[in-house]
């Protein structure tokens, strides 16, 4: 195996699915006090979303509160209340050709603007037999972090 040309950061967000998104924000945003800094809506990923935020600066955590536009389409994002977990990465393009290599599967979609902004992609939560490596049920999110992230995180860590 090559040695692996990017780094795992931290956590970028966490993203949690539920048929009702104003029930996720009486716990999160009324009872923990998270804020709300933004609203994303995709009918082709079926998603209505709240944009929450704790922390700041490079080690901000989004946790975003879903539902979905339908429930009767796909995909569901309210099936598993843990939909996914973002990470920060230093090099996605270099993650992505790296892991693919080592057999990782990837959801389809490739690397495209996820809402936040930051380039993205998916890590599909189940292998097959042409892609052995998955997230074992957990949908995981890769995340191209910014400069101002890849330095914080260098300096916490004295890389």
């Amino acid at each position: 195996m090559s040695p692996r040309p990017f780094k795992v950061l931290g956590i970028q967000q966490i993203a949690i699915g539920s048929t009702s998104k104003a029930r996720l924000r009486t716990l999160w945003v009324d009872m923990l006090g998270l804020e709300v800094t933004g609203n994303f809506v995709s009918q082709r990923e079926n998603v209505d979303e709240d944009i929450c935020t704790l922390g700041s600066g490079p080690f901000k955590v989004e946790v975003d509160l879903m539902q979905p536009v339908d429930i009767d389409k796909k995909p569901a994002v309210h099936a598993t209340p843990l939909n996914h977990v973002g990470l920060w990465i230093d090099d996605l393009p270099a993650a992505v050709e790296w892991l693919t290599a080592q057999g990782v599967r990837f959801a389809p979609g490739g690397i495209r603007k996820g809402a936040a902004g930051y380039d993205i992609c998916f890590l599909h939560p189940k292998s097959n037999d042409a892609f052995p490596i998955a997230g074992e049920g957990v949908l995981i999110e890769l995340v191209q972090a910014p400069v101002g992230v890849i330095s914080a995180f260098g300096a916490q860590t004295g890389s």
